[in-house]
């Protein structure tokens, strides 16, 4: 079964002539699953440190390595039911890690990340009805889509009304508006390695679920032009500028990074909305950088957390002269995220913006680029002074400034930088962050 899975179509299930549950890896099947070893790797060298500063990490990693199972699962399914199962199910085996501390807010996160992700899916099944409506003999994913041409003829409107339906609905993964409500309350309260999980790789099922929705069930054609592609890319557009000044105002640096990740997956769906070759391949490229970038973040988060006991931005003015391997991984992930040269944040947003010049929809080409640049401005607003500040303090001022560094000194003796299995992963993701902006238009060029 394995091996016809690699090669071909393994169907485990059939439950009517048209619906079938089967698995098969195709070129975007094997590069998400790159994506999730890659990350799930990271978070589980790290994890082995930090849970032992929690309660129960037994039934953590229980569900760690299901979630895990239920994320490869979502990368090999080979048609839109299959991938809606394992979609509800990478929902339901993640929900326990949010769940993790069992106290009265990490209930309320993990209900709150629950009902909005299977609401969404919801939403998503809607549109996969109608699919199979309107599909020819196979209901396989197909580049270009597999309805049939006749069947569609004059039900053009309300198939792209299910189609913007699915957008939303699989989007809420993605914290696409005005579904994003559940990434603020769920990532803060979670343990770091679930943290790095849910922005870096879990929320990614969603972009998984509206590329396979729109790319190989409907196809790009059906939705170019059409107000379902202007509606998409204004609610993209408006995610990654609300995303991005919520996380600049933001104190609180995991709820920061939360916000943060609404607004940066939300350039992949920019990215998807153009329809075209080079936005899809941007897309793909921005996938990795930002799970590698985000999730490096996210541990580092965890580390001050677990080694100094710093939650908020302001609290960690000096940090670098302490933790300077860890506070070097947040820089380097930083400076993906903000875009810089050579990182494979630069590479992502420069085919995402070319894509969205080539489209030629009047200002709809041009807004793009525009919001980028914004949302770059303010990433750096939000993530690089963090980084100043941690290596370079400064000076404090008067009699409290004297009593706050000695207070630093006698802490100075007790924090210091993590073990080798909570830093090497930030390392390996870093690094992976560069790769991609050093081949990864050569390798997302290859996928189609």
């Amino acid at each position: 079964a394995a091996g016809a899975a690699w090669g071909g179509n393994a169907v485990f299930l059939t439950v009517t002539d048209r619906v079938k549950m089967a698995v098969s890896y195709d070129s975007l099947g094997r590069f998400t699953l790159a994506a999730v070893l890659l990350i799930y790797t990271a978070s589980c060298f790290y994890a082995f440190e930090y849970m032992d500063h929690e309660e129960r990490p037994e039934s953590f990693f229980a569900w760690f390595f299901i979630s895990l199972g239920a994320m490869i699962a979502v990368c090999a399914s080979a048609n839109p039911v299959t991938l809606y199962c394992f979609f509800e199910f990478a929902t339901l085996s993640s929900m326990p890690m949010v769940l993790h501390d069992r106290t009265k807010e990490a209930v309320a996160a993990a209900l709150k990340y629950l009902f909005y992700s299977m609401g969404g899916a919801l939403l998503g099944l809607l549109a996969i009805f109608f699919l199979y409506h309107f599909a020819g003999a196979d209901t396989d994913f197909t580049l270009g889509g597999f309805l049939d041409a006749q069947k569609v003829a004059g039900h053009e409107g309300l198939l792209l009304g299910v189609l913007f339906a699915g957008i939303v609905g699989f989007g809420t993964k993605a914290g696409l508006y005005p579904m994003h409500g559940w990434l603020p309350s769920a990532h803060p309260i979670a343990p770091a390695p679930a943290s790095a999980l849910l922005s870096g790789i879990i929320a990614k099922a969603g972009v998984l679920a509206v590329i396979r929705l729109i790319y190989y069930c409907a196809g790009a054609q059906l939705v170019a032009g059409t107000w379902v592609q202007t509606a998409w890319k204004c609610l993209a557009m408006l995610t990654i500028f609300m995303g991005s000044m919520m996380a600049f105002r933001e104190k609180v640096l995991k709820k920061r990074l939360a916000y943060s990740t609404i607004s940066q997956i939300s350039y992949i769906l920019l990215g998807l909305s153009c329809l075209s070759q080079e936005g899809l391949q941007g897309s793909l490229i921005q996938l990795i950088s930002h799970a590698s970038a985000k999730g490096c973040l996210f541990m580092a988060a965890g580390a001050f957390i677990v080694c100094a006991g710093k939650r908020r931005v302001s609290e960690l003015k000096g940090i670098g002269l302490r933790m300077p391997l860890v506070l070097g991984c947040f820089a380097i992930a930083s400076l993906s995220l903000v875009g810089i040269p050579p990182m494979g944040g630069f590479t992502a947003k420069w085919a995402i913006a070319s894509a969205a010049i080539a489209d030629g929809s009047g200002i709809l080409s041009f807004l793009p680029p525009v919001v980028l640049i914004i949302s770059a401005l303010l990433t750096a607003g939000y993530l690089l002074p963090t980084v100043v500040d941690g290596f370079f303090p400064g000076n404090a001022g008067g009699e409290e400034g004297v009593q706050r560094t000695a207070q630093d000194a006698q802490e100075a003796a007790k924090v210091k930088d993590p073990s080798l299995l909570m830093t090497l992963p930030m390392a390996l993701l870093c690094a992976a962050a560069l790769v991609m902006g050093l081949f990864g238009s050569r390798i997302a060029a290859s996928l189609f």
